[in-house]
This record gives C-alpha cells, structure tokens and sequence, in this order.
C-alpha cells in the first residue's frame, strides 16, 4: 500500500515522496519587477531542506497587469529567468523537485489601471476591486501566446513542472465559469475554450516527458456558480487538451457567505479531488488542511489522491516533512545532522 514517503513518478518527473508544497504569494517583490529575490530564495529553498518531494512555486503571471498586486511574481520577461534560475538549482540541490504555477489575476488585480476580464465584471462592490474591461477577441488570443513565453521562460530556468492556473476566480477560471462569462463570441459559448487553448500553447514548448499541472476549482461557493459536475466536465475537456495531473482546490468566486464559507473542517476539498480522481482517471494532489500527517498519509493510503500538499503546515514549520517522516515512523535521509534533532544518532 502506498504512503505519504513512497516514491512517485509522472512521465520524467521522479518525486522522493507525496509531499507538496503548494503556491502559496509570498508578496514579496520589492522593486515593481517581478523578480525573485533572497526571501523567496530562502522561502523556497528552506522547504527542499525540509523534505518536501515537490515544491511548486507560487503564482507567477504572464504580464504586470496579471499579477494580484505589484508584489507579485512575473514571467513576462527574459530578465526574470536567472534569479529564478538560482532558486531552481538550489532546490535541487536537496533532493527536491520544483515547479511553478503561471497565471493571470484577470479581474482580481488588485493594482492594475483598469483590470481584463471575460466579461466587465467587478469581483465584488469594495474599493479593493475595480470594475474591469471585457477583453477583445484579439486581446484574448493574444493572452494565450503570453502563457507559452511564459512557460518557455520557466523551462529556461529549469523547472521540473509546470502548474496552470485555473482556480481561485483568476483569469482562466473567469472563462470557464457562466458566473462570470457573459460573453458572445466563441469564449463565451465555448467556456473552457481560453483554459484549453492555454494548455496547447504551454504544452507545446514543454519536453515531452515533462508532466503539465492544473489546478482548478471543483465547486464555487456562491448561488449561479458551477458544481462538481460542471467542473469534472471542463477538466475532462482539459486533460484531453494535455493535463497530465489536477490539483483540487475550491472557490474563489463572488462574495463567500457564512453558510457556505469553505475549510471549516479539515480535508474539506478532498472528497472532490477523490471524485476527480475517479470521474477522469487522471492523478490529482489533494489540499486544504491536511497538516496532520496522519491524515496526509490516509489521504494517500485510501488512494483518494496520489499527492497530498500541506501549505500552512509548511508556512508554520519548514520542516514539516521531516516531523511527518518521524511521527509516521518512515525512514528517510535527513540533510546535514538534522537527525540528531529527531532522535537519530
């Protein structure tokens, strides 16, 4: 029976363990430019010296206007491939693998002029959130050649994967939902259409053994949002595009009510990711309050998911990994003298 420290594999990418460490924004750029810089170098690299099999950089968009703040991550130009190249190398260094998730906020940038969107939408009536401009026909296809830079830019600095954005009310998202796609023309009777096209601009200046993620919302938590079987419906649509593995998140979409606020209890979203799963037959990493390691392990035991990603648990303590390996009671290789922390000698 598989566990949370049984190797995994998907076409060339080889994990020493289940464990991921999911995108989780950092905020952390300060000059404007999208460039790592030496927190996320330590954020990251901290992880990988802390067990974690995969870690999958946080969100990282394809031009200024796509990122959630000025704070954020970009892959829009060829001056941000070295410094994220160093953190590639040092993670792996450690015995880690590393991915990156591209993405574009859409409606949600919370600092762009005027925010793009599908449809003029704003995300909510607060001052957070402007009133975006429904993107052209041309904009939008213009858009999907953005996501291939991009995801070439990230294969430059070496990444092992590649996670598409497709959840939490951003761009992509936004298209595949009738909540927030009024459009006419063929992205707009054609929901998945954008998501699709993306998967077949990035997969195609992936190497071929390279796995391509996505992560999608299963459910939006908001009347007129879609369901389970809205959801397993497009990523079939995805997954004959190219994806090779969902990773299963929820929400993100219109105001969240207290009657329907999610992660109220732990492994909320993993009944989903377990429909997926099955529905699709297609790998998934299950998330949302799995920081217990024993419930991490049962996740994978009962084979409800072939990955389990731990975020908070791993903001707490970059060593998550190692306590879970202990606490399991699974041998693994500890860095340095590390062990001598855990009882070894």
């Amino acid at each position: 029976m598989n566990h949370l420290f049984t190797p995994y594999k998907i076409k060339g990418l080889e994990l020493k363990n289940r464990v991921v460490m999911p995108p989780m924004c950092q905020y952390a750029v300060r000059n404007n430019d999208g460039i790592v810089n030496d927190w996320h170098y330590n954020h990251y690299l901290s992880r990988a010296i802390g067990g974690a099999g995969l870690i999958i950089i946080e969100m990282t968009d394809i031009e200024p206007d796509g990122r959630i703040t000025d704070f954020d991550l970009g892959l829009w130009s060829d001056e941000q491939i070295a410094p994220l190249k160093r953190i590639v190398d040092a993670v792996h260094q450690y015995g880690a693998k590393i991915g990156i998730q591209i993405a574009h906020a859409g409606r949600k940038a919370e600092h762009a002029e005027t925010p793009v969107a599908p449809s003029a939408i704003p995300f909510d009536e607060t001052e957070t959130y402007k009133t975006p401009r429904a993107l052209t026909t041309d904009e939008i296809k213009q858009l999907v050649e953005k996501y291939r830079l991009a995801a070439e830019r990230a294969i430059k600095a070496g990444v092992d994967t590649i996670e598409i954005h497709g959840a939490h009310g951003y761009l992509i998202h936004q298209f595949q939902s009738a909540y927030t796609n009024k459009r006419t023309d063929e992205y707009g009777k054609d929901l998945p259409l954008f998501g699709q096209q993306v998967i077949r601009a990035v997969k195609s200046v992936m190497p071929e053994d390279m796995p391509l993620f996505m992560r999608v919302s299963a459910r939006e938590y908001v009347d007129g949002g879609y369901g389970l079987e809205e959801s397993i419906a497009f990523s079939k649509v995805y997954k004959e595009a190219g994806v090779d593995l969902f990773h299963i998140s929820s929400g993100g979409e219109g105001p969240i009510l207290a009657h329907g606020r999610p992660g109220t209890h732990v492994a909320y979203q993993v009944p989903m990711a377990r429909e997926i799963r099955n529905a699709l037959n297609v790998p998934v990493i299950a998330v949302g309050r799995l920081d217990d390691p024993a419930l991490a392990n049962a996740v994978i035991g009962n084979e409800e998911a072939d990955l389990v990603a731990v975020g908070r648990g791993m903001l707490r303590n970059p060593y998550w990994t190692l306590e879970a390996a202990k606490k399991l009671g699974k041998e693994i290789e500890f860095p340095g003298v590390y062990g001598m922390g855990f009882g070894l000698k």
